[in-house]
């Protein structure tokens, strides 16, 4: 059970890394529908950071 969540934490920090730079791409592109996308990318990495977070509390828990 623990190697299953400590590969779902890996995923989801890589996913929250991937977000992060997607949200970076467009906000440098600068432009109206290229800020928009910015936002919906770092509330994209907002939300997997939440998931992430669950996942590392899960995997500390189950360590006992």
């Amino acid at each position: 059970m623990n190697g299953i969540v400590a590969i779902l934490l890996i995923l989801a920090l890589g996913a929250v890394v991937a977000s992060l730079f997607v949200g970076l791409f467009f906000m440098a592109r600068g432009g109206q529908g290229d800020s928009r996308k910015s936002n919906k990318a770092m509330r994209l990495r907002v939300a997997l950071q939440g998931v992430a977070l669950v996942l590392f509390l899960i995997a500390i828990l189950t360590q006992a």
